[in-house]
């Protein structure tokens, strides 16, 4: 087992097609081939079945594309460490952003890395809190914004922000950043509502049972995106972080108020894993993520939020 044939592996896994992947790899197509069966023989194992829709992994197959592909990934960020610029922070870094804070921090934070340290090759990945998680435990990511979360054992936690919950509806509702709703009239509406399992959704039904209040829930959904599209269509009205809605109420497709009685807040976190060596891009990116999320707070461009006490 080779690198060529795990980039071969990893490939033909991506585009479905041996002949497309040749192109891509500079080779010859019976050399792809060649490569993808030796790798068969020495597992045992058939990789790929041929459909009408093109090459698709087998069980087997799947399995070892995602090892390859992270071992691939490993060997790709060792080279950018190991033959560095002189005087440079170089290397690959994968950062999970939550969906909701990606239109306020990705530009940002690309734009300043690039300014000071053009040598790091970033790789952002959004998702909610629990694969976020799942993805850094994994080690599919080198550092990742998390909320509702204390350090583990195998995961080291920096405070990052502290940001209210709102109630949101549709433009003619009428919600007003000044006038919070009481928890108990929002759960009167229609909800739509993160699905079950959901960080939100759990920080959400807590809310309720402090306010003692029975959630009415029209719909589900695992997007934050969705959510809103649904709450502009008329079939409910949402929970969000104000950062999620901010430029939705600015744009005046939707209204929101911060949610009271009790208040609701989320904390997000800044986590990294504690095994193993803490690469310097990755400690240069993690930098650079706190300062563009303080000064969003300091801006007033992330409704409601807070900053941690200093030196918590």
């Amino acid at each position: 087992m080779d690198v060529r044939q795990l980039r071969a592996l990893v490939t033909v896994a991506e585009v479905g097609s041996v002949t497309r992947a040749a192109e891509l790899l500079h080779l010859v197509q019976p050399a792809v081939t060649r490569q993808i069966r030796t790798l068969e023989q020495e597992l045992g194992v058939p990789l790929f079945e041929r459909t009408r829709q093109g090459m698709r992994p087998t069980e087997a197959g799947s399995i070892m594309v995602d090892r390859a592909r992270r071992a691939l990934g490993e060997l790709e960020r060792a080279r950018a460490e190991v033959c560095p610029t002189p005087g440079a922070v170089t290397g690959i870094v994968t950062v999970g952003l939550l969906e909701s804070t990606a239109d306020l921090l990705a530009e940002p934070l690309v734009t300043a890395l690039a300014e000071e340290h053009p040598g790091i090759r970033l790789r952002l990945m959004t998702g909610y809190s629990g694969h976020l998680q799942r993805w850094l435990d994994d080690g599919d990511l080198d550092l990742t914004l998390l909320y509702d979360l204390d350090s583990t054992p195998s995961l080291h936690t920096r405070p990052l922000v502290r940001e209210r919950l709102w109630l949101v509806a549709p433009a003619a509702a009428g919600l007003h950043a000044a006038r919070p709703v009481p928890f108990a009239e929002a759960a009167a509406r229609p909800l739509v509502m993160p699905a079950s399992g959901h960080a939100l959704r759990t920080l959400i039904e807590g809310a309720a049972a402090r306010a003692r209040a029975d959630l009415e829930i029209a719909v589900q959904t695992n997007s934050m995106g969705l959510q809103k599209r649904l709450v502009r269509a008329g079939h409910g009205w949402t929970i969000l972080p104000g950062v999620g809605i901010a430029q939705d109420v600015a744009d005046g497709t939707l209204s929101a108020a911060p949610l009271c009685e009790p208040d609701v807040w989320r904390s997000i976190v800044l986590a990294t894993p504690r095994t193993g060596r803490t690469p310097p891009a990755a400690e240069a990116v993690a930098r650079e993520l706190v300062r563009r999320a303080e000064t969003a707070v300091h801006e007033d461009r992330w409704p409601s939020a807070e900053l941690p006490p200093a030196g918590s």
